[in-house]
């Protein structure tokens, strides 16, 4: 894949995996568009990535993609600003630990909104230029848990596992058109995803960002359409196909703890 000089829009880029995009894509020359919610935090990456890069156009969108309207709001944007997206990375995504019943109904609706519309949403509007220039990457964020029913996460690993579907049948629609598609899916990474939480849990074997989007990156130039960094990660998502499927959620609840 060559990089240098295209356009990439990173979702949920002010921390974590986003962030950590943004980083890596620059370094490989990669202009930026960057979209989440806190504007500080977006403007002050933007800052440091222009401190080392400064030949590269980075802009920041602050979007809560969540709200109704708001991923059409922000295609209309680029494409009013002429911008042409060459790499999308939908990136923004929420989930709750515990109790389905616990969960706020309108969380889950914006879980949902965010996790799985957001994201269809923005690869309708940008994959058709890419189709059309017969260049592009799509990178989809799923996870691990998006292989199994998660007990006190469910939610957010069905929407995974949206994620990973609609990824799958996505990629095999694109061969041959020259967008390569791919769906991202690490399990327990050092990010503020686990704050949220009332008590810490998946505190061990946890994987650096860096680590996930360096094998995201590396995975482009692959035939796959999923990508799983680590080797032990590799293992479960595997394994996970051996497994009874009632013995799931206890052994995917054990996992989380």
């Amino acid at each position: 894949m060559e990089w240098k000089n295209r356009t990439a829009l990173v979702t949920g880029a002010s921390s974590g995996i986003g962030a950590e995009f943004a980083v890596q894509l620059a370094a490989q020359g990669v202009n930026l568009v960057l979209v989440a919610r806190r504007a500080d935090r977006l403007e002050a990456l933007r800052g440091r990535l222009l401190e080392r890069h400064p030949a590269l156009r980075v802009d920041v969108v602050p979007t809560d993609l969540a709200a109704v309207g708001a991923t059409a709001a922000l295609a209309d944007q680029l494409h009013e600003a002429g911008q042409q997206i060459d790499v999308l990375v939908n990136n923004a995504g929420v989930g709750f630990h515990g109790p389905f019943a616990d969960e706020p109904a309108d969380e889950v609706a914006a879980e949902i909104r965010l996790n799985c519309g957001a994201l269809v949403d923005l690869t309708a509007r940008f994959l058709p230029g890419m189709r059309k220039a017969r260049r592009g990457v799509v990178i989809n964020l799923a996870s691990t848990s998006a292989f199994q029913p998660v007990p006190t996460m469910a939610v957010y690993a069905a929407t995974k596992a949206f994620v990973l579907s609609f990824t799958q049948a996505l990629w095999w629609e694109s061969r041959g058109s020259g967008v390569r598609v791919l769906a991202l899916c690490p399990g327990a990474t050092e990010t503020g995803f686990f704050d949220r939480a009332n008590a810490p849990y998946m505190t061990r074997g946890r994987q650096s960002v860096a680590q996930v989007v360096a094998a995201a990156l590396a995975a482009v130039d692959g035939s796959s359409p999923i990508v799983v960094p680590g080797a032990m990660n590799k293992l479960r998502a595997v394994g996970y196909r051996l497994i009874p499927r009632r013995l799931m959620p206890r052994l995917a609840e054990r996992t989380v703890r």
